[in-house]
């Protein structure tokens, strides 16, 4: 059994929290500039100029990205043969992010109360977090800070199995064209298909974080990622919705088993600033 001490865990989330809003991973960025160059329309061809321009200063000045610097999402594989001492997981993390959103001058945007009483809780926690018990001694932490523009275009529905490939396919290309601009083209397409209506969701996130390029192991979820693109990016939507070729940068297809009558589905649309960083420990 190996010890972690749970101040070493806060310190691992508060260096990600600033590095994460400061600077997009590399593939991230090498799609916006395959998106510049095949670009048609002037107008968003500008668009992703200044969005490219945008990255380079966040990374030289250590400022966020963008205003919205979101809720902090966590996806933690805690090997089984850890042992944390001097606190508790999930205290932890939220210790890190407040330590990080406040040291990074990031914007705290979580509410205490979703409904009657949405006083701002001043520090961004808590942090929403996703655990999986695997084997080994090692913590892997993947922060993804996700803002609300694209987080509100999200969808989840229970299709019925007889609608197929075609419902799924209309179903993901009618969320994005009815997400319009506001998610902030061009976009990451994150689809969940299977396991049951909260598994799903999950999925789609958990898509998101996959390497722009990285297809679905399976070839026909694969084609399928292929043909989703294409499709959005017919839909001329362009770089923030000004028009253009390029509204989305990938589509990326997680799936799981499912029930013999249900076929859910989720949509996570992740914005041109698709924010996520790693570590283990």
């Amino acid at each position: 059994m190996r010890e972690i001490k749970a101040g070493e865990i806060a310190r691992a989330v508060k260096k990600l929290c600033m590095d994460a809003n400061y600077c997009l991973p590399s593939d991230v960025i090498d799609a916006l500039k395959e998106g510049y160059r095949k670009e048609e329309s002037p107008v968003g061809k500008d668009v992703l100029s200044q969005i490219l321009k945008n990255v380079e200063i966040a990374a030289q000045q250590k400022i966020p990205l963008c205003q919205d610097t979101g809720v902090a999402v966590f996806f933690i594989d805690l090997g089984q043969e850890v042992r944390i001492t001097g606190g508790n997981l999930e205290d932890a993390i939220n210790k890190g992010v407040k330590e990080g959103y406040l040291k990074g001058y990031l914007r705290k945007s979580m509410v205490s109360d979703p409904l009657f009483k949405r006083t701002n809780t001043k520090d961004n926690t808590p942090s929403v977090i996703h655990i999986r018990i695997v084997p080994g001694d090692k913590i892997k932490i993947i922060l993804a800070p996700k803002g609300a523009g694209a987080e509100n275009m999200s969808r989840v529905a229970m299709l019925k199995p007889a609608d197929g490939v075609e419902g799924v396919r209309d179903f993901v290309v009618e969320t994005v064209k009815k997400a319009g601009p506001n998610p902030c083209p061009p976009v990451i397409v994150g689809v969940g298909i299977g396991g049951n209506f909260e598994k799903a969701p999950c999925l789609a996130k958990r898509a998101l974080l996959r390497r722009i390029g990285e297809h679905n192991s399976h070839p026909r979820y694969a084609k399928l990622e292929n043909e989703l693109l294409s499709k959005i990016n017919n839909l001329g939507i362009g770089p923030q919705g000004l028009g253009g070729r390029v509204t989305g940068l990938a589509v990326n297809i997680e799936w799981f088993p499912c029930h013999i009558a249900s076929l859910p589905i989720a949509v996570n649309i992740q914005c041109h600033s698709a924010r996520h960083r790693e570590m283990e420990i």
